[in-house]
């Protein structure tokens, strides 16, 4: 098991942040994966500092963020299907930083929409990840079964039933857990209910699929 995928099931979501600043040598190897991601799926994602103006009121009184102070931009040039790309890279980022020892907190609406478009000079912007040290390492979110989301024709290989389990450890917006999993010989489809930021969701459960599934036990079929 590699230390992502031990990571999915160690990583929850944290939302009281002690406002230490990361230890350089953390920032120095985060950074770097962002460097890479950016590199590989033609993005524009920031590792960016000020983070206690980014939650707004709502996220401060209701949903008790504090003591954030740096978080990932999630931003990239307008185009089709970038939405689950940033998705898919924000879970391998929130995956990272576990190993590393930073909590996250995966915010799609309770940030300043305004200030975080400025700062993305143009590129849309899908969300924001908080990193941090957590004053708490967070507790396990509330789950559906592998049978409420998913179905095989035939019997299930064992990376399939992985896939889906590692699917059911991904954040989703409200912790909605909207998918749909439907696989057949080698080939998997997952689909995501309409809504809010159903297109990043798709793209981290699809993220949580193939680090439990292991990509070469499969291919994706056309969605």
């Amino acid at each position: 098991m590699t230390d992502l995928q031990t990571a999915m099931t160690t990583r929850h979501t944290v939302r009281k942040f002690t406002g230490e600043p990361l230890a350089s040598d953390a920032r120095e190897a985060l950074e770097q994966r962002i460097s890479e991601l950016n590199e590989k799926y033609v993005l524009n994602m920031k590792l960016m500092s000020g983070g206690e103006k980014t939650v707004s009121l709502f996220g401060r009184m209701f949903l008790g963020g504090e003591g954030v102070r740096e978080f990932i931009l999630l931003a990239a040039p307008e185009r089709e299907g970038v939405e689950e790309m940033l998705g898919f890279c924000s879970s391998d980022l929130m995956l990272f930083a576990q190993t590393l020892g930073i909590n996250t907190w995966w915010i799609g609406g309770t940030y300043d929409r305004r200030q975080m478009l400025a700062l993305a000079e143009g590129d849309i912007v899908a969300g924001i990840v908080a990193v941090g040290y957590g004053k708490t390492q967070g507790t396990p979110h509330k789950s559906k079964t592998p049978e409420q989301v998913s179905s095989y024709e035939g019997e299930a290989p064992e990376w399939f039933r992985r896939g889906v389990e590692a699917a059911l450890l991904a954040p989703t917006a409200v912790n909605r857990q909207a998918f749909r999993i439907k696989g057949v010989g080698n080939k998997v489809k997952i689909t995501y209910a309409g809504g809010p930021l159903s297109g990043v969701d798709l793209g981290i459960v699809k993220h949580h699929f193939a680090m439990g599934a292991g990509e070469d036990n499969f291919e994706w079929q056309d969605q």
